[in-house]
């Protein structure tokens, strides 16, 4: 998968509907957004992502299947990497030092945080 995937504002709000839902056609893509578009903004759109490679569709009838070939932990992969390079500068410190202090996080949310910063300290130790 290409470190270099990125979505506009709306082509993500498609794509999200897609993940969802594991397919769609416009017209349920477009009864599934939670903002307003008209069907052929929609259509468009999907046309779109599927130029850039990142859906495909198959002929279902007189419609066509929209299907994603982009995971969402490849794009978030590449998202969170864009924002840590260029907003946080590279600091892994500073981006979760800014998640934790900005979101309301559950005790277990914590928990596994913590799980997953000492098995990567576990990890570290083990291999020195």
């Amino acid at each position: 998968m290409p470190d270099d995937v990125t979505f506009t504002e709306r082509e993500l709000d498609i794509m999200s509907v897609l993940w969802r839902a594991g397919s769609g056609t416009v017209a349920e893509v477009k009864e599934a957004l939670e903002v307003e578009l008209g069907y052929t903004s929609v259509l468009k759109m999907l046309q779109i992502l599927e130029r850039k490679g990142h859906i495909r569709h198959e002929k279902e009838g007189r419609a066509y299947r929209y299907f994603p070939t982009v995971t969402p932990e490849d794009a978030g992969r590449s998202a969170l990497g864009r924002v840590v390079d260029k907003i946080f500068h590279g600091s892994a410190e500073l981006t979760l030092t800014h998640l934790v202090e900005t979101r309301s996080l559950s005790d277990e949310e914590l928990d596994r945080m913590r799980q997953l910063l000492d098995e990567l300290s576990d990890e570290e130790e083990g291999s020195t």
